[in-house]
Order: structure tokens, then C-alpha cells, then sequence
């Protein structure tokens, strides 16, 4: 990896963000991987963006570890917590948001994945009016008790104008 013009204490910040991710994966020597593929990481967003469709909130929230963080598009708050998490979508399910992918890059560790790329949401606004929202987005997930959960989740509205 290169990067070009960077503050020294955002290369350090990067370094140690690496080796805190890395830690779990090779300090369990026993741990099983669970077999898995692109297909079936590419559905936890299907699965999510289904928990959407519901507009309820405990649903979406299910998609999520009990330690996830929520680094949300429309809202400068991190969420850290079900409570927090659960509270953003009380908000957001008001809009009926629905996300369609634009393009993504899946990476595949043991019990770990990432989902990262560009997607569009449609948001309803109480006017009636439909907005289109394109943003960048990352989902962490991990393999816990038998499921796959969100970890970390971080959207962002893209900086440019269409």
C-alpha cells in the first residue's frame, strides 16, 4: 500500500488500526474458520436491506453484534451500543430507505469479511418527495454463534455532485 502525502500520525494511526484488527485472528490458534463465499457476503446486505423493508428497527438492529459501531451517513453521532444503534433507525425507517449496490469489493478472512464499495439509497421524505442519496459504504461482519453479524458499519454521502 502507498500512500502519497500523508501526515505522519495518520500513517501511525493506520498501522496501529492494522495490527488491532489482526490481533483476534492470530492470537486464536485453535479457531475453526467457517467455510463461506463471496455469494453468501454479498447476501448479508440483501438480508440487511430486507430488515429495512420492515421499518422495524429490532429487525435491523438483529444484523448487528452487540459490540458493532455504526458510523452512520446522516448522523455526525458514532453509535456504539444497541441502544444507539436502535435509536438511528428509529429515524432513518422513517424515510422507508432502500439501498441498491453500485459496485463493491468482498474480502474473506477466517470468520471475518468485509463488503466494501458505493451504493444508493432512495429515501422518502414526508413532502412526498423522492431522494436519491450515493455514498460510500463498508460493513465489517464477523462469524458469531452460528450467524454472520455486522461488526462495523460506516456509510458516507459521496463528496462530489452528480
Amino acid at each position: 500500500m502507498v500512500i502519497i502525502n500523508a501526515e505522519p500520525s495518520f500513517i501511525g494511526s493506520i498501522a496501529m488500526l492494522t495490527a488491532t484488527l489482526a490481533i483476534p485472528l492470530t492470537s486464536q490458534t485453535n479457531m475453526t474458520c467457517v467455510k463461506t463465499n463471496e455469494q453468501e457476503i454479498a447476501g448479508l446486505f440483501d438480508r440487511w436491506n430486507q430488515s429495512l423493508a420492515t421499518l422495524d428497527p429490532d429487525r435491523v438492529v438483529a444484523n448487528y453484534a452487540s459490540d458493532a459501531i455504526l458510523l452512520p451517513t446522516v448522523s455526525k453521532k458514532p453509535r456504539t451500543n444497541y441502544t444507539e444503534i436502535r435509536e438511528y433507525f428509529v429515524d432513518f425507517l422513517k424515510h422507508k430507505p432502500h439501498g441498491v449496490i453500485d459496485f463493491r469489493v468482498i474480502k474473506i478472512g477466517c470468520n471475518a469479511a468485509s463488503d466494501t464499495g458505493l451504493y444508493t439509497f432512495t429515501l422518502y421524505e414526508k413532502n412526498g418527495e423522492v431522494r436519491k442519496v450515493a455514498a460510500r459504504y463498508s460493513y465489517v461482519y464477523a462469524y458469531r454463534n452460528g450467524t454472520w453479524l455486522i461488526e462495523h458499519h460506516h456509510s458516507s454521502a459521496m463528496p462530489e455532485a452528480d
